[in-house]
């Protein structure tokens, strides 16, 4: 008998960092209405693109659906099925035979942006392995804002958008295009219709700066200087919580007089920011108490991404917003199992001194090792080698910086295997390939080990095609072959209920819920102090020395000079319809966005002899790429802005590695140069020039 339609209470994932709450229609096995969930926590209804694009996911006709062996040259598009228990002994013996010869750790595993509970299934496998190398976005990601507040007040500082607040600064952050870890848009839009006032700091006028009242359009790359021009402000006019700086704050007079260089007339010349915008920012947020920041990813795409953290958090502190309702909180997880626990830390207790960051001096806390310094060890052994890696859910090939670099890399490993839903360019140079379960088809949980004080139930919606296999559960088989397999339950549901085992919940009873939220106990520090060596907020750090850290937070400078031949300021965007270099295959996403775009001031076209709608080509001191080029009158004629994470899966019949030199973003950065802190290279801020191209 055919199955009913029924529907089925979940939360996205895969399409961003997920956190909406949907309601999804299933009829004969098959997803045929998406909305989403008036009474979801984030989303109140609200539904983005790509989650409604999402169904077609699962029944793509080029989709993954059995193992593949290579059999040909690396990227050569030759394969030959095998089945699941070839393609896990084959892993195995290979990833062994490495062990065997170089040592665990010349075994890396690498994951995209953290997707749910299987980037830590994947970290756990890599400690059960014993190798300390789990390779990952978050030099780029995440980790800079994170690990730079645990040294600064102790915590990862959230935005609260969940209480009322009288300013909201948006600082790098687009939540219209993008779910920016948990800030939903619709959260964003409830406080503005409470009466908050909206500041924006984006080099676009994006959707969000056309609705605030002011909007500050920085030159890419210069975020450190305008926070530390705001600083300044609210020092020299007194603006800031006297009463919390004293009690609370170490170091307050070393900044003050750092500040003395970066008076607002200085930070103009190095932001491009009006000198007046800057004051009535500082002004603005100073004096708007409770105001929230809510900073986005493009702060942590430089090497000075550690200075621009500390310099945000600084003004949050002065303001005396940190851990404060409608500031930004200190978010406490719900009881559930701690993170060290479910990775499995005890299994490699020196993995700090081991993994490969370590050699390179990268920041106390960062357990993940950046692209950049996988590929040295890889490619020149430093400071050992590394010869194979399992990859899951990601696409270095198009996302690491140094595209060229990257693929080097890959071809020099004696062994690689990816788990994908799609025949990426990067899977394209796998030895053994295997098909994953796509978001919806497992049960998951979501935003675990996130920092962001709640967890997510993401309840199965359909069966999986009979080949594809959920990552969770391809990492236990594996655990088991690799690891001693009690560590590892037969079952993935195992890992789901070990998670959620002191909540006291069955993962079932977590589905009916939907959501599990820590307590908010706002100003914890008034009873504990903050974890920091002083007990204060350090806004002039107490350990810099020891650590090899700055004290204070700087603007070193841009990222790159602009000079004569590379006279432009080019940066990237993030799509609305796609995440990173993910699901181009996607007709419905296609027809929003078909191809490639730079975009450039009309001006600055003009000055070139360009043309709307004509190819352009991009280049940098590293390399060069051609996209199509729109007018956009609101940048500065001085800045560019290119398309990122493309590739052309309908390439795939007269080349197997899907066009992934045609209009690559990171054909044009460089990964020789990076932060010390975290393995960052830059990513925006680059000094470029446009040329014009015949079709």
């Amino acid at each position: 008998m055919a199955e009913g339609r029924r529907t089925v209470r979940t939360h996205c994932g895969r399409m961003d960092h997920g956190g909406c709450s949907l309601l999804v229609e299933v009829e004969g096995g098959r997803i045929v209405r998406l909305r989403g969930d008036p009474r979801g926590w984030l989303n109140r209804g609200w539904v983005c693109s790509k989650a409604l694009a999402s169904p077609r996911r699962l029944d793509h006709p080029r989709r993954l659906r059995h193992p593949l062996l290579r059999v040909g040259p690396r990227g050569s598009g030759r394969w030959r099925r095998i089945s699941w228990d070839q393609a896990l002994d084959t892993i195995a013996r290979r990833l062994e035979e490495v062990r065997r010869e170089y040592g665990a750790r010349a075994v890396a595993f690498a994951a995209g942006m953290p997707k749910g509970l299987d980037h830590f299934a994947l970290i756990r496998l890599a400690n059960c392995f014993g190798s300390p190398n789990l390779v990952a976005h978050q030099d780029v990601c995440h980790a800079p804002r994170e690990i730079s507040g645990v040294h600064t007040c102790g915590f990862y500082p959230v935005a609260d958008l969940h209480h009322p607040t009288r300013l909201v600064l948006l600082w790098g952050s687009n939540s219209t295009a993008t779910n920016e870890e948990g800030q939903v848009n619709r959260l964003l839009r409830r406080r503005l219709a409470e009466g908050a006032e909206l500041v924006v700091v984006d080099p676009r006028r994006t959707d969000l700066a056309r609705r605030a009242h002011l909007w500050l359009r920085l030159r890419p790359g210069s975020d450190a200087a305008l926070a530390l021009g705001m600083l300044r402000v609210m020092v020299e006019e007194g603006l800031f919580d006297a009463a919390f700086v004293e009690r609370w704050t170490h170091g307050f007079a070393d900044l003050a007089r750092h500040l003395e260089r970066f008076s607002p007339r200085r930070a103009e010349e190095l932001t491009w920011v009006p000198a007046q915008q800057i004051v009535e920012a500082a002004r603005l947020y100073a004096r708007a108490r409770p105001a929230a920041i809510a900073w986005g990813n493009p702060i942590e795409h430089t090497r000075h991404n550690f200075h621009t953290a500390r310099a945000l958090i600084c003004l949050m502190a002065l303001a005396g917003n940190l851990d404060r309702p409608g500031g930004n909180l200190q978010a406490a997880d719900p009881d559930i199992t701690p993170l060290g626990r479910f990775v499995r830390a005890e299994r490699l207790p020196d993995k700090r001194h081991t993994m490969l960051g370590a050699h390179f001096g990268t920041i106390p806390r960062l357990m993940t090792v950046p692209p950049a310094y996988f590929r040295r060890a890889v490619l020149g052994g430093r400071p050992y080698p590394v010869r194979a890696l399992y990859a899951m859910g990601t696409n270095p090939l198009l996302t690491w910086a140094d595209s060229r670099l990257t693929r080097r890399a890959l071809e020099a490993l004696d062994f690689l295997a990816v788990a994908e839903l799609f025949l990426t360019p990067t899977a394209a140079l796998a030895d053994v390939v295997l098909p994953a379960a796509s978001h919806f088809e497992f049960d998951d949980i979501g935003h675990y080990g996130l920092g962001h004080g709640y967890i997510l139930a993401r309840p199965q919606v359909v069966e999986p095609p009979p080949q594809c296999r959920p990552d969770l559960q391809i990492l236990c088989e594996l655990g088991r072959r690799l690891s001693p397999p009690e560590l590892w339950p037969d079952d993935y549901h195992g890992l789901l209920e070990e998670v959620l085992a002191p909540s006291g919940l069955s993962w079932d009873e977590f589905a009916a819920r939907g959501v599990l939220r820590g307590e908010v106990r706002p100003r914890k520090y008034e009873a504990k102090g903050f974890r920091t060596p002083t007990g204060k907020v350090e806004l002039a750090l107490s350990r810099a020395g020891e650590l090899g850290l700055p004290e204070l937070p700087d603007y070193p400078g841009p990222p790159q000079e602009t000079d004569a031949d590379f006279p432009l300021v080019l940066s990237s965007r993030k799509s609305p319809h796609y995440l990173h270099s993910s699901y181009r295959w996607i007709e419905r996403l296609r027809r929003r966005e078909p191809e490639p775009v730079v975009e450039a001031h009309p001006q600055t076209a003009a000055r070139l002899g360009l043309r709307e709608g004509e190819p352009v080509r991009v280049v940098t001191r590293r390399g060069a790429m051609v996209q199509r080029l729109r007018l956009a009158e609101d940048l500065d004629p001085r800045v560019v802005y290119a398309g990122y994470g493309w590739w052309f899966p309908e390439d795939a019949p007269q080349d197997p590695l899907m066009g992934w030199e045609r209009a690559n973003y990171n054909l044009l950065t460089d990964a020789s140069e990076v932060g010390r802190q975290f393995g960052t290279p830059d990513l925006k801020g680059l000094a470029c020039r446009l040329e014009k191209v015949e079709e």
